[in-house]
């Protein structure tokens, strides 16, 4: 299954509208996702929600990262809720393809709208330079280079070939210019909400 297609069919659970766009963002700590997210909403304005792993998995629940975590439901429920309430999604963090992998799958089936699954491909090494530039100094303190090494996961794809990968030469700007375009973002003007 290819995550860019729309669901027209009348699906069990389907969510969204064909008007309402789903990106789901994935890949190592320290690759870009979340300044991507934030550059989607920044271009595009307001009835962009941003359903951010760390956010609802670290700051709402307080759970570790664990297989079948409360956090992976917590994840699907807010993009639904958001797509069904008429906001576009974007679903952004490592999730790990083996821990959410199913949810993501039952999700961009059930999307009523355009969806687009991204993987962005850092090296191991990379991610240790761009980790070392991040402003919050107590997460610098708490998370280490081994913590970096110990979450790495080479290419860590959903199956069936769901995600485009952007690899690390890809600048911000551009990679978040190439999501708008595939989106179809660029296209839609933001409600004022």
């Amino acid at each position: 299954m290819w995550c860019g297609r729309r669901v027209t069919e009348t699906v069990p659970g389907a969510v969204g509208s064909a008007h309402t766009r789903l990106v789901v963002i994935r890949g190592n700590s320290a690759s870009g996702k979340s300044s991507v997210a934030a550059g989607l909403r920044e271009r595009f304005g307001r009835n962009l929600a941003i359903v951010g792993q760390d956010n609802l998995r670290r700051i709402v629940l307080r759970e570790h990262d664990r297989p079948g975590g409360a956090n992976i439901g917590l994840i699907d429920l807010t993009a639904r809720y958001a797509l069904d309430n008429g906001f576009h999604v974007v679903v952004e963090g490592i999730l790990y393809a083996d821990r959410y992998g199913a949810m993501l799958q039952d999700l961009v089936r059930a999307h009523r709208g355009v969806t687009r699954c991204y993987y962005l491909h850092v090296p191991y090494t990379q991610t240790v330079l761009r980790h070392a530039t991040k402003p919050d100094a107590e997460y610098l303190a708490h998370v280490t280079e081994e913590h970096l090494r110990d979450w790495y996961r080479e290419k860590d794809l959903l199956p069936d070939a769901m995600e485009t990968v952007i690899d690390a030469a890809s600048s911000l700007d551009e990679t978040v210019r190439q999501i708008l375009r595939e989106t179809g973002l660029d296209r839609v003007l933001p409600l004022d909400r």
